[in-house]
Protein backbone atom coordinates (compact mmCIF):
# COMPACT_ATOMS: atom_id res chain seq x y z
CA UNK A 1 0.00 0.00 0.00
CA UNK A 2 1.26 3.48 -0.86
CA UNK A 3 1.77 5.42 2.03
CA UNK A 4 3.59 9.50 2.52
CA UNK A 5 5.24 10.32 5.75
CA UNK A 6 6.67 13.73 6.67
CA UNK A 7 10.68 13.80 6.64
CA UNK A 8 12.81 16.66 7.40
CA UNK A 9 10.97 19.31 5.52
CA UNK A 10 10.05 16.99 2.48
CA UNK A 11 7.50 14.24 1.40
CA UNK A 12 8.42 10.81 1.47
CA UNK A 13 6.92 8.28 -0.20
CA UNK A 14 7.23 4.52 0.59
CA UNK A 15 5.10 1.31 0.14
CA UNK A 16 4.02 -0.50 2.99
CA UNK A 17 2.49 -3.96 3.70
CA UNK A 18 1.85 -6.11 7.22
CA UNK A 19 -0.12 -5.30 9.77
CA UNK A 20 0.31 -1.29 11.51
CA UNK A 21 -0.10 -3.26 15.12
CA UNK A 22 3.23 -5.42 14.03
CA UNK A 23 6.64 -4.00 15.19
CA UNK A 24 8.11 -2.00 11.94
CA UNK A 25 11.04 -2.76 9.90
CA UNK A 26 11.88 0.48 7.95
CA UNK A 27 13.56 -0.49 4.32
CA UNK A 28 16.16 2.02 3.28
CA UNK A 29 17.59 1.73 -0.70
CA UNK A 30 20.73 3.30 -2.12
CA UNK A 31 21.80 5.90 -3.73
CA UNK A 32 19.90 6.17 -7.07
CA UNK A 33 17.52 3.50 -6.40
CA UNK A 34 13.88 3.24 -5.07
CA UNK A 35 11.57 1.76 -2.48
CA UNK A 36 10.71 -0.44 -5.34
CA UNK A 37 14.53 -2.65 -4.89
CA UNK A 38 12.72 -3.90 -1.74
CA UNK A 39 9.72 -5.34 -3.59
CA UNK A 40 9.95 -8.92 -2.50
CA UNK A 41 11.83 -7.99 0.89
CA UNK A 42 8.58 -5.89 1.55
CA UNK A 43 6.75 -9.13 1.34
CA UNK A 44 8.67 -11.95 2.68
CA UNK A 45 9.33 -9.02 6.10
CA UNK A 46 5.49 -8.33 6.39
CA UNK A 47 4.85 -12.52 5.70
CA UNK A 48 6.88 -13.31 8.38
CA UNK A 49 4.79 -10.69 11.46
CA UNK A 50 6.19 -7.40 10.69
CA UNK A 51 5.19 -4.35 9.46
CA UNK A 52 7.13 -3.58 6.64
CA UNK A 53 8.10 0.08 5.15
CA UNK A 54 10.06 0.70 2.43
CA UNK A 55 10.56 4.37 1.61
CA UNK A 56 11.97 6.37 -1.14
CA UNK A 57 14.70 8.74 0.07
CA UNK A 58 14.51 12.42 -0.78
CA UNK A 59 15.20 13.02 -4.71
CA UNK A 60 14.38 9.57 -5.13
CA UNK A 61 11.24 8.13 -6.68
CA UNK A 62 8.12 9.64 -5.71
CA UNK A 63 9.35 11.47 -3.11
CA UNK A 64 9.72 15.56 -3.04
CA UNK A 65 13.41 16.50 -4.37
CA UNK A 66 14.97 18.84 -1.94
CA UNK A 67 14.01 22.13 -2.69
CA UNK A 68 17.32 23.88 -1.58
CA UNK A 69 19.05 21.09 -3.24
CA UNK A 70 20.15 19.33 0.07
CA UNK A 71 21.40 15.74 -0.11
CA UNK A 72 24.12 15.39 2.42
CA UNK A 73 24.61 12.80 4.71
CA UNK A 74 23.31 14.45 7.88
CA UNK A 75 20.15 15.64 5.70
CA UNK A 76 19.17 11.75 4.97
CA UNK A 77 19.72 10.92 8.47
CA UNK A 78 17.26 13.43 9.51
CA UNK A 79 14.48 11.70 7.77
CA UNK A 80 15.42 8.79 8.88
CA UNK A 81 15.14 9.78 12.34
CA UNK A 82 11.84 11.73 11.53
CA UNK A 83 10.41 8.94 10.03
CA UNK A 84 11.48 5.98 12.49
CA UNK A 85 9.82 8.60 15.44
CA UNK A 86 6.51 7.63 13.85
CA UNK A 87 7.27 4.06 13.43
CA UNK A 88 7.22 3.08 17.39
CA UNK A 89 11.18 2.35 17.06
CA UNK A 90 11.83 -0.17 13.82
CA UNK A 91 14.40 -2.19 12.55
CA UNK A 92 16.21 0.05 10.24
CA UNK A 93 17.79 -1.77 7.08
CA UNK A 94 19.62 -0.05 5.03
CA UNK A 95 21.53 -0.78 1.47
CA UNK A 96 24.81 1.68 1.06
CA UNK A 97 23.29 5.08 1.16
CA UNK A 98 20.03 3.67 3.20
CA UNK A 99 22.78 1.90 5.34
CA UNK A 100 24.54 5.27 5.95
CA UNK A 101 22.02 7.06 6.48
CA UNK A 102 20.68 4.36 9.04
CA UNK A 103 24.20 4.68 11.02
CA UNK A 104 24.61 8.32 11.20
CA UNK A 105 20.64 8.34 12.47
CA UNK A 106 21.77 6.26 15.17
CA UNK A 107 24.55 7.98 16.00
CA UNK A 108 22.50 10.91 16.34
CA UNK A 109 19.68 9.79 18.97
CA UNK A 110 22.43 6.79 20.82
CA UNK A 111 21.19 7.99 24.03
CA UNK A 112 17.78 7.13 22.70
CA UNK A 113 17.73 5.03 19.41
CA UNK A 114 15.06 5.38 17.13
CA UNK A 115 15.64 2.03 15.86
CA UNK A 116 15.59 -1.26 17.31
CA UNK A 117 17.93 -2.52 15.69
CA UNK A 118 20.38 -2.07 12.39
CA UNK A 119 20.87 -4.35 9.23
CA UNK A 120 24.17 -2.53 6.65
CA UNK A 121 23.60 -4.22 3.29
CA UNK A 122 27.36 -3.93 1.82
CA UNK A 123 28.08 -0.67 3.03
CA UNK A 124 30.13 0.19 5.95
CA UNK A 125 32.14 3.55 7.44
CA UNK A 126 35.46 2.08 5.73
CA UNK A 127 34.54 1.70 1.67
CA UNK A 128 36.61 1.00 -1.29
CA UNK A 129 37.23 4.85 -3.22
CA UNK A 130 37.41 2.26 -6.38
CA UNK A 131 33.80 0.72 -5.80
CA UNK A 132 32.39 3.95 -5.00
CA UNK A 133 34.22 5.66 -8.10
CA UNK A 134 32.42 3.12 -10.47
CA UNK A 135 28.91 3.21 -9.19
CA UNK A 136 29.30 7.39 -9.58
CA UNK A 137 30.67 6.89 -12.35
CA UNK A 138 28.10 4.74 -13.65
CA UNK A 139 25.05 7.31 -11.97
CA UNK A 140 26.74 9.98 -13.72
CA UNK A 141 27.17 9.15 -17.27
CA UNK A 142 23.74 9.44 -18.21
CA UNK A 143 22.30 11.75 -15.54
CA UNK A 144 21.67 14.57 -17.90
CA UNK A 145 21.45 12.88 -21.22
CA UNK A 146 19.06 10.20 -20.21
CA UNK A 147 18.62 7.30 -22.54
CA UNK A 148 16.33 6.87 -25.55
CA UNK A 149 14.66 3.99 -24.85
CA UNK A 150 14.50 0.96 -22.09
CA UNK A 151 16.66 -1.06 -24.28
CA UNK A 152 19.10 1.63 -23.65
CA UNK A 153 18.62 1.70 -20.01
CA UNK A 154 18.93 -1.96 -19.59
CA UNK A 155 21.81 -1.98 -21.31
CA UNK A 156 23.80 0.36 -18.58
CA UNK A 157 22.43 -1.61 -16.34
CA UNK A 158 24.17 -4.65 -18.09
CA UNK A 159 27.38 -3.45 -18.13
CA UNK A 160 27.40 -1.86 -14.32
CA UNK A 161 26.25 -6.00 -13.32
CA UNK A 162 27.81 -7.83 -16.31
CA UNK A 163 27.20 -11.15 -13.57
CA UNK A 164 23.72 -10.23 -14.05
CA UNK A 165 21.10 -11.85 -16.45
CA UNK A 166 19.87 -8.82 -18.76
CA UNK A 167 16.06 -8.75 -18.28
CA UNK A 168 13.57 -9.81 -20.89
CA UNK A 169 10.59 -7.89 -19.41
CA UNK A 170 11.54 -4.07 -19.83
CA UNK A 171 8.74 -2.87 -17.93
CA UNK A 172 10.53 -3.57 -14.59
CA UNK A 173 13.02 -0.41 -15.66
CA UNK A 174 10.36 1.99 -15.58
CA UNK A 175 10.14 2.01 -11.46
CA UNK A 176 13.72 3.25 -11.94
CA UNK A 177 13.35 5.96 -14.46
CA UNK A 178 10.40 8.40 -15.51
CA UNK A 179 10.08 9.84 -19.01
CA UNK A 180 10.14 13.57 -19.92
CA UNK A 181 8.17 15.89 -22.45
CA UNK A 182 11.43 15.18 -24.76
CA UNK A 183 10.56 11.54 -24.83
CA UNK A 184 13.83 10.21 -23.14
CA UNK A 185 13.96 8.53 -20.18
CA UNK A 186 15.92 10.07 -17.06
CA UNK A 187 16.99 8.26 -13.76
CA UNK A 188 14.11 8.65 -11.38
CA UNK A 189 16.36 10.98 -8.86
CA UNK A 190 17.19 14.60 -8.89
CA UNK A 191 20.87 15.08 -10.49
CA UNK A 192 21.70 17.54 -7.71
CA UNK A 193 22.14 14.65 -5.14
CA UNK A 194 25.70 14.20 -7.08
CA UNK A 195 26.42 17.72 -6.40
CA UNK A 196 29.14 18.05 -3.57
CA UNK A 197 28.80 21.97 -4.03
CA UNK A 198 32.04 24.04 -2.73
CA UNK A 199 32.98 20.18 -1.06
CA UNK A 200 35.75 18.19 -2.79
CA UNK A 201 34.10 14.53 -3.18
CA UNK A 202 36.98 12.83 -1.28
CA UNK A 203 37.69 14.90 1.83
CA UNK A 204 33.45 14.86 2.35
CA UNK A 205 33.72 10.83 2.44
CA UNK A 206 36.68 11.28 4.81
CA UNK A 207 34.69 13.58 7.26
CA UNK A 208 31.59 10.98 6.61
CA UNK A 209 33.84 7.79 7.74
CA UNK A 210 35.05 9.15 10.52
CA UNK A 211 31.79 10.14 11.37
CA UNK A 212 30.31 6.49 10.98
CA UNK A 213 33.00 5.23 12.97
CA UNK A 214 31.92 7.35 16.05
CA UNK A 215 28.49 6.47 15.25
CA UNK A 216 29.04 2.58 15.19
CA UNK A 217 31.42 2.40 18.39
CA UNK A 218 28.45 3.61 19.80
CA UNK A 219 25.66 1.18 18.93
CA UNK A 220 24.07 -0.82 21.67
CA UNK A 221 21.18 -2.08 19.28
CA UNK A 222 21.45 -5.50 17.42
CA UNK A 223 22.80 -5.37 14.80
CA UNK A 224 24.13 -6.95 11.57
CA UNK A 225 26.37 -6.47 8.15
CA UNK A 226 25.81 -8.17 5.37
CA UNK A 227 28.14 -8.29 2.27
CA UNK A 228 28.45 -8.90 -1.60
CA UNK A 229 31.64 -11.48 -1.50
CA UNK A 230 31.96 -10.46 -4.99
CA UNK A 231 31.24 -6.55 -3.69
CA UNK A 232 33.82 -4.21 -5.04
CA UNK A 233 32.46 -1.21 -2.56
CA UNK A 234 32.75 -3.18 0.82
CA UNK A 235 35.98 -5.37 1.01
CA UNK A 236 36.10 -8.17 3.93
CA UNK A 237 38.65 -5.78 5.40
CA UNK A 238 36.18 -3.02 5.31
CA UNK A 239 33.75 -5.33 6.84
CA UNK A 240 36.08 -6.77 9.84
CA UNK A 241 36.54 -2.93 10.48
CA UNK A 242 32.96 -2.44 11.37
CA UNK A 243 32.88 -5.51 13.37
CA UNK A 244 36.06 -4.48 15.12
CA UNK A 245 33.84 -1.46 16.16
CA UNK A 246 30.90 -3.25 16.85
CA UNK A 247 31.94 -6.82 18.15
CA UNK A 248 28.17 -8.29 19.00
CA UNK A 249 27.47 -7.39 15.17
CA UNK A 250 26.26 -10.47 12.92
CA UNK A 251 28.40 -10.84 9.60
CA UNK A 252 27.03 -12.34 6.85
CA UNK A 253 28.61 -12.66 3.48
CA UNK A 254 26.20 -13.79 0.17
CA UNK A 255 28.01 -15.66 -2.59
CA UNK A 256 27.33 -14.66 -5.95
CA UNK A 257 26.54 -11.49 -4.99
CA UNK A 258 27.99 -7.75 -5.96
CA UNK A 259 27.09 -4.46 -4.85
CA UNK A 260 23.66 -5.19 -4.90
CA UNK A 261 23.03 -7.80 -2.80
CA UNK A 262 19.14 -8.29 -2.27
CA UNK A 263 18.76 -8.47 -6.42
CA UNK A 264 21.61 -10.52 -6.59
CA UNK A 265 20.48 -13.67 -4.21
CA UNK A 266 17.36 -12.09 -2.95
CA UNK A 267 16.17 -15.60 -2.20
CA UNK A 268 19.60 -15.75 0.81
CA UNK A 269 19.27 -12.07 1.40
CA UNK A 270 15.86 -12.63 2.83
CA UNK A 271 16.57 -16.06 5.13
CA UNK A 272 19.45 -13.69 6.57
CA UNK A 273 17.02 -10.75 7.13
CA UNK A 274 14.08 -13.23 8.54
CA UNK A 275 16.54 -15.17 10.75
CA UNK A 276 17.67 -11.67 12.23
CA UNK A 277 14.52 -10.05 12.67
CA UNK A 278 13.30 -13.38 14.32
CA UNK A 279 16.53 -13.21 16.71
CA UNK A 280 15.59 -9.27 17.48
CA UNK A 281 11.84 -10.26 18.33
CA UNK A 282 12.80 -13.07 20.34
CA UNK A 283 15.18 -10.88 22.40
CA UNK A 284 18.38 -13.05 21.48
CA UNK A 285 21.75 -11.18 20.95
CA UNK A 286 22.65 -11.58 17.70
CA UNK A 287 25.51 -14.09 17.22
CA UNK A 288 29.17 -12.73 18.64
CA UNK A 289 31.51 -11.10 16.00
CA UNK A 290 33.82 -14.75 15.72
CA UNK A 291 30.80 -16.77 13.86
CA UNK A 292 31.02 -15.71 10.81
CA UNK A 293 28.47 -17.13 8.06
CA UNK A 294 29.00 -17.72 4.46
CA UNK A 295 25.68 -17.89 2.67
CA UNK A 296 24.85 -19.37 -0.64
CA UNK A 297 28.24 -21.45 -1.73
Amino acid sequence: MRTDFIGAGVRLAADTAGDPSDPAVLLLHGGGQTRHSWHTTLANVAANGWYAVAMDHRGHGDSEWAPDGDYTLDAFASDVIAVASTLRSPVLVGASLGGTSSLAALGRTRADPVGRALVLVDVAPQIETAGAARIGGFMREHAESGFASLDEVADAVQSYNPHRPRPQDLSGLQKNVRRHADGRWYWHWDPRFLDFGDSDEPRVRLHQGEMLEDAARSLRVPAMIVRGLQSDLLSEEGAQRYIELVPHARFVEVSGAGHMVAGDRNDVFNDAVVDFLDDVRNGTAPVSSDVHDRLGG
